[in-house]
């Protein structure tokens, strides 16, 4: 099972300051804080996925980031965000795509920034809100960001799954589930663990979850002859049907 651990020295009362949705310290075009629902699992069947995928090549992404959220190209800054003595550590990696980079911030934020001239095009709230109201102090986006097609998926500790319009930064649909583990793409869905320990077969398109299911341990999915694979549980792909 995944363990996280959680570097802290100080209040949190600075992180809750600069996450506040009505004085945000970070420049750019801002996102609305995500305000976050009770799940609903519809139990649909997925019609069809194919037998296996190919692994996604990775693209090479020359930028590196420290847990003060600040990204770098080699010893240059090309952004700096709000640094907190509260954290999970972990190793925090900006994703490429194109001339921009999007990076996961410990205080719960998606950044895109155009490499070109540093600019910050837009940045997005990955939380919820009563997380903040109700002082909850971990919101980092520790699993890895994924560029697909005309989105960006993100999750975060802050209780939120979301995909995002990569140009526009706008969300195209959130959900009340924390991820700290990498999760997958299969035609067109996203199968994700959440630090719930269920397994969610969610539609790309519109967030809808077609089946969710009890996971042992949280780790990241994997697919093979139309089945989902975590640890040691293995279910149909299709119908989540847990295979014994």
């Amino acid at each position: 099972m995944r363990k996280i651990v959680i570097a802290t020295s100080l209040s949190v009362i600075a992180l809750l300051t600069a996450c506040s949705k009505t004085d945000p310290i970070l420049p750019g075009q801002r996102e609305s804080i995500f305000a976050g629902s009770a799940l609903t699992v519809v139990g649909k069947e997925i019609p069809d996925l194919p037998e296996n995928i190919s692994d996604e090549k990775l693209v090479d992404c020359k930028y590196t980031q420290d847990s003060s959220n600040t990204v770098w190209n080699g010893d240059k800054k090309i952004f700096s965000g709000f640094p907190t003595s509260n954290f999970v550590k972990n190793e925090q990696k900006p994703v490429c795509d194109g001339e921009f980079v999007y990076a996961g911030l410990t205080t719960g934020e998606l950044v895109k920034v155009n490499t070109k001239n540093r600019d910050i095009v837009w940045i997005s709230d990955i939380y919820r809100e009563s997380n903040m109201l109700g002082g909850a102090s971990v919101l980092d986006i520790v699993a890895p960001i994924a560029v697909k097609n005309d989105g960006v998926y993100v999750g975060g500790l802050g209780d939120a799954f979301c995909k995002i319009n990569k140009t526009s930064g706008h969300k195209i649909w959130c959900l009340n589930i924390g991820v700290d583990v990498p999760f997958i793409f299969v035609d067109k869905f996203v199968f994700v663990v959440g630090t719930n320990n269920m397994l969610y077969a969610i539609k790309t398109d519109n967030g809808e979850i077609y089946w969710g299911k009890s996971v042992q341990d949280r780790e990241k999915p994997i697919y093979k002859d139309k089945n989902v694979i975590v640890s040691d549980d293995v279910f149909d792909a299709l119908t989540g049907k847990q295979i014994d």
